[in-house]
Parts: structure tokens; sequence; C-alpha cells
């Protein structure tokens, strides 16, 4: 696991943890890491200096540790709470009645349509672009929601 200090196009610092480099770069690029405090997609890394230790001359006295800035906080008032507790079930409920598909969902979703595949509930990936060329013929699609606590 890599933990990174991120930042958003705002300027709001926070880190997460990541399985490996990789992860983060696809991740990133599919605009599934979000800034906590405003939602921004538009997230990069932060410079971070690593704490090396020096063999080769005597130990120098600790900096001073600098305070954190506080991060803010946003109180969720209950008609979100309960806003988002449908947008989890409703993830929920698709997860477990449809079949995954992943990056095959729009050609899956065309295969359905036309009657070349069986009629079943599906789900995966498209980018923007995709779900709108299968809307414009006619392919009924919808988005379904990832909650900033669902993404990390």
């Amino acid at each position: 696991m890599i933990r990174y200090s991120l930042v958003c196009d705002a300027g709001h610092g926070f880190e997460s943890w990541f399985p490996s480099s990789d992860s983060y770069d696809t991740q990133v690029a599919r605009g599934l890491v979000t800034c906590p405090v405003c939602d921004s997609a538009k997230v990069s890394k932060a410079l971070m200096v690593p704490s090396v230790a020096r063999t080769d001359r005597e130990r120098a006295p600790a900096p001073a540790p600098v305070p954190k800035a506080e991060a803010p906080v946003t109180m969720v008032a209950e008609p979100e709470r309960q806003m988002r507790a449908m947008l989890r079930a409703l993830r929920e409920h698709v997860v477990a009645n449809a079949e995954h598909v992943g990056a095959r969902f729009p050609e899956e979703a065309r295969k359905i349509h036309y009657g070349e595949a069986e009629g079943r509930s599906i789900y995966g990936e498209a980018s923007p672009a995709e779900a709108r060329a299968l809307i414009d013929e006619g392919i009924e699609v919808a988005a379904i929601p990832v909650l900033p606590d669902d993404r990390n």
C-alpha cells in the first residue's frame, strides 16, 4: 500500500492509500479520487519530502513541528443523509441483481438492445461519451452515483 498526500485544484490537502502507483493513476484518470472537502475530481499528488537519516555526521536537533492546518468539517443534514442511504441502497441492489460486465458495458448494452444477446440487467463502466452514444441510439442507461465515502 502507498500513502499519497494529495491536493485538489481548490487547494484542499488530504491523504489517501492506494494498492500501487498504477492504481492511483488509473483511479485519478477515471475521476474516482475526489477531494473530501469540495468533491473536486481535479486532484494531484502534493509534494512529499521523505525523511532520510544521515549517518555521516552528528545528529542535529529535530526541527520544531509545523502545526497542521485544520481541515474544514461539514455537517451532513438529515435530508442529505437519507439521500445518500437511498443511493447506497440503489447501488447495492444493482450489484446484487445485475451482471457486472466491466469495460464491455457499451458493447453488451448494444448486443442486448439489438437482440444479439439475451435480455438481462448489466452494469459496468462507460465513459461519458460512450454513455451519451448509447442514449443517442435509444438504449436506456443510467449512471450509478458513487458517494465520496465509497471511493476510498
